[in-house]
C-alpha cells in the first residue's frame, strides 16, 4: 500500500472518528452550560465591543480578566461622568461574566444614583430633559438589574438592591405609579427572603414595601404580625406600621394606648408617632396617627402651640419640584 493512501486511510478514520464524537461532544457542552460549569459562546457583538486582543483572551477561558480590566476602564468613564459609556461598558462585562453579582449591582447603582444624581443638580441642562435623563437613569438601572435576576434567579442580594431601588423615596417617584412600584418592591424582597439565605433585615423591608400598598393593608398586618413575634425585628419602624395597620382594622381601638404598650411609656410613644407623623417623603400609611397624637398630647399636657399636630409639614416633594427650574 503506497503512502498517499495509507495516510487517506487514516485521515478518513480520524474524521469519521471526530464525527461521531460530535454529537455527545455537543450535548455535553449543552449540558455543562446549563450547569453553569462553561460560559455561552461570546456573541459577536460582544467580540466586536471588547476588540481583537481581549476577544483572542476571552475566547481562550480568561474572560474574567478581560471582564475586571473594562470595570477599571468603567470607573474611568465614572470620573468623567461619562454615563452612556459607563452603562454600555458594563453591558460588556456581564456579558462576560454573567454570575458575578458585583458587576450587575455595581452597574445598576452607576446609572439609578450616579447618574441619575448627576442630572438632578446638572444645572447645565435645561429643567425638561434634566428630568428626562434622570428618569432615564433610574429606569435603565431598574432593567440592568432585574436582567441580573434573569440570569441569576436564587441571588438573593440582587433581589434585594431591586427592592431597596424601588423603595427609595429618591426613586420610586420616576416610576408614577407608587402602588405598583411599592407592590414590586416588596415583591422582591419577598422573592430574596425566599432564597433562603437573606439577612434578616430583608422580611422587614418587604413589610416596609407592602404597608404602602393601597388595598394590601391586611395581608400587611398579618405579615407585621409575624415578625413582631421576634424581638430582633422589633425596630422603631415595624412597631409603628404595627400600630398604623391595626388601627387600620380597627379604627375603633385605643391607638394611644397601644402605642404606650409597644413602645413602653407616653413620651416614647409621642417620639415616635411624631417621627412618623413628618415622614411624609416615604408614603407611609398614617391610619389612627393624629387621633393617638391628641391623646398622648393631652396625657402629656403639651400645650397647643407646641402641638406636633398644628406644625407646617413638609409636602411630599418629587419631580415637579426638583425639576421646576
Amino acid at each position: 500500500m503506497k503512502n498517499w493512501q495509507r495516510n487517506g486511510i487514516l485521515l478518513g478514520l480520524v474524521l469519521a472518528f471526530g464525527a461521531s464524537r460530535m454529537p455527545y461532544e455537543a450535548a455535553l457542552r449543552n449540558e455543562l452550560r446549563a450547569g453553569g460549569l462553561t460560559p455561552p459562546p461570546l456573541e459577536i457583538e460582544t467580540r466586536e465591543r471588547i476588540g481583537q486582543t481581549s476577544s483572542a483572551v476571552a475566547l481562550g477561558g480568561l474572560r474574567t480578566l478581560v471582564a475586571t480590566f473594562l470595570n477599571l476602564r468603567a470607573f474611568t468613564f465614572f470620573q468623567e461622568q461619562r454615563w452612556d459609556d459607563v452603562a454600555k461598558t458594563y453591558e460588556t462585562i456581564v456579558d462576560l461574566a454573567p454570575h458575578t453579582r458585583y458587576y450587575w449591582e455595581t452597574g445598576s447603582w452607576h446609572s439609578s444614583y450616579n447618574a441619575a444624581s448627576f442630572y438632578l443638580n446638572d444645572s447645565t441642562l435645561p429643567a425638561l430633559r434634566r428630568r428626562e435623563a434622570w428618569r432615564s437613569s433610574i429606569y435603565r438601572g431598574r432593567a440592568f438589574l432585574e436582567r441580573g435576576i434573569r440570569n441569576n434567579p436564587d441571588d438573593w442580594s440582587m433581589l434585594a438592591n431591586l427592592g431597596f431601588l424601588l423603595s427609595d423615596s429618591n426613586k420610586f417617584p420616576a416610576f408614577r405609579d407608587d402602588n405598583a412600584t411599592f407592590a414590586a418592591a416588596a415583591d422582591a424582597y419577598k422573592r430574596a427572603a425566599a432564597t433562603g439565605k437573606a439577612l434578616p433585615y430583608v422580611r422587614r423591608a418587604q413589610l416596609y414595601s407592602l404597608a404602602r400598598v393601597a388595598g394590601r393593608e391586611k395581608e400587611a398586618l398579618e405579615l407585621a404580625q409575624s415578625l413582631y413575634a421576634s424581638r430582633s425585628n422589633q425596630t422603631p419602624t415595624l412597631l409603628i406600621l404595627l400600630l398604623v395597620l391595626e388601627a387600620h382594622e380597627n379604627p375603633e381601638a385605643d391607638s394611644a394606648q397601644r402605642a404606650i404598650e409597644l413602645f413602653g411609656s407616653p413620651q416614647n410613644a409621642y417620639k415616635a408617632l411624631c417621627t412618623h407623623w413628618q415622614r411624609t417623603c416615604e408614603r407611609f400609611p398614617v391610619f389612627g396617627v393624629a387621633v393617638a397624637l391628641q391623646s398622648l398630647e393631652t396625657t402629656l399636657a403639651i400645650p397647643a402651640e407646641r402641638s406636633i399636630l398644628n406644625q407646617p409639614l413638609q409636602a411630599p416633594t418629587g419631580p415637579d419640584e426638583w425639576f421646576s427650574k
